[in-house]
């Protein structure tokens, strides 16, 4: 009985000096005691949901959920390549300085901060690394403003302003994240538990559904996403603490050796381009990266600006599904919407500007990480005009006056 006692005691010691506070545990696991999840007194865990320890107290119960401990939201593996081959071969310590923040690392950055009132992580939760240049914040109609610290005005979410955008019809309708990016779809490394054609079925009263190439060659979110954000020409300025930090006033730019900045932002429909699986599909520049070090004292030819270390995009999903789509010129007429830019058309002359690119809107010199550029051939056979493509064009504007019409009536 002593022993017993003693044994106890000990534990409880051991949790306290750890740091638990042994406030109840409420929710789901109220009637746990505490060795359920901080061990027993041969080995106590203070914090039995942190991936440093793989979430011993966690996983005991939650079998099979040890795979979130490697999956891409945790180690970060593409983004660590990536910067070992860009930033990092000129600071070897570029990562932990700009791109750790928001990497998973305990259960508890999902499920509340709480382990004794542990929830089910909602939107706002998932919205709190989700924001900004990540598919997330789209959903809910929120887009990145400008870096300036001129644009750091209006609505706050989670205490950054916004551009205020359509949002997801989804998001609208009252659904939230977990409604289609089930906890097994993560653990399994799948990017969501439901495709569209779960719940939606192509109607033929659709003109554009009646093409047997749209259902064929298209992701739905190809002709459904209304707009996305794009960063054309990410800067990462290296400023040092020298005279030259005066001459930036951005948002995030106070005891950072760093400061982001964009070229150019847009929130307008995605480009398109090829996916994994060649079917036509949103893409947007992921790291059309630049380096300018302009510390003072930098040695010569070590300090240039506008370096390009990196051209890369990629096809993605943008949280932004709307009723409707694009006319038919939209795609079919629109070269640069396919990264297809003539020459004659470019506004932004970037070789003049130094920025070693001919067009942000021109394949040379840039590449899809998960797909690829649409080739100009079959750009060319998609644009020809064929005699199913006016039938179908002049449908589609018969549908549209007869509406207005009809609305005129009422």
């Amino acid at each position: 009985m002593f022993l017993t006692i003693v044994s106890i005691a000990f534990y409880l010691l051991a949790v306290s000096s750890a740091g638990a506070d042994h406030a109840p545990l409420t929710g789901a696991h109220a009637r746990l005691a505490c060795a359920e999840c901080h061990g027993d007194d041969v080995e106590t865990l203070s914090r039995p949901t942190s991936f440093a320890n793989r979430a011993r107290g966690c996983v005991g119960c939650h079998q099979g959920y040890e795979a979130l401990f490697d999956q891409a939201m945790t180690i970060r593996e593409q983004e660590r390549r990536f910067v070992e081959k860009t930033y990092g071969k000129r600071d070897g310590n570029f990562y932990q300085k700009n791109c750790r923040s928001c990497h998973v690392r305990d259960c508890l950055d999902c499920h509340g901060e709480d382990g004794h009132n542990i929830t089910r992580p909602g939107t706002n939760r998932c919205l709190g690394c989700h924001k900004g240049y990540f598919i997330g914040a789209d959903y809910e109609g929120r887009a990145p403003r400008e870096d300036s610290v001129r644009y750091k005005r209006g609505k706050l979410f989670q205490g950054e302003t916004f551009l205020k955008m359509l949002p997801d019809v989804h998001a609208e309708a009252g659904m939230a994240c977990g409604d289609c990016h089930s906890m097994k779809s993560l653990v399994s490394g799948s990017k969501s538990s439901k495709k569209c054609v779960d719940c939606h079925k192509p109607s033929d009263s659709v003109i554009e559904h009646g093409i047997s190439a749209h259902l064929t060659n298209l992701e739905c979110y190809a002709c459904h996403s209304a707009w996305a954000p794009q960063e054309y020409g990410s800067f990462y300025v290296r400023l040092g603490n020298g005279p030259a930090r005066k001459n930036f006033r951005v948002k995030g730019s106070s005891g950072s050796e760093y400061i982001k900045r964009v070229y150019l932002k847009r929130q307008n429909a995605p480009p398109l381009g090829m996916n994994s699986v060649e079917k036509i599909s949103p893409i947007r520049p992921q790291f059309i990266s630049y380096l300018a070090d302009i510390r003072d004292g930098v040695p010569a030819g070590e300090g240039e600006e506008n370096r390009l270390l990196a051209a890369q995009w990629k096809a993605f999903f943008p949280h932004t599904i709307r009723r409707g789509t694009v006319m038919c010129e939209g795609c079919h007429d629109n070269a640069s919407r396919f990264i297809l830019e003539k020459e004659e058309d470019r506004i932004h002359q970037l070789q003049l500007d130094g920025m070693g690119l001919h067009s942000f809107w021109d394949p040379s010199g840039q590449e899809v990480m998960n797909g690829s550029f649409m080739a100009l051939s079959r750009f060319a056979r998609m644009s020809s005009k064929n005699p199913s493509y006016v039938r179908a064009y002049v449908r589609k504007w018969k549908r549209l006056v007869n509406r207005v019409e009809d609305s005129l009536k009422q």
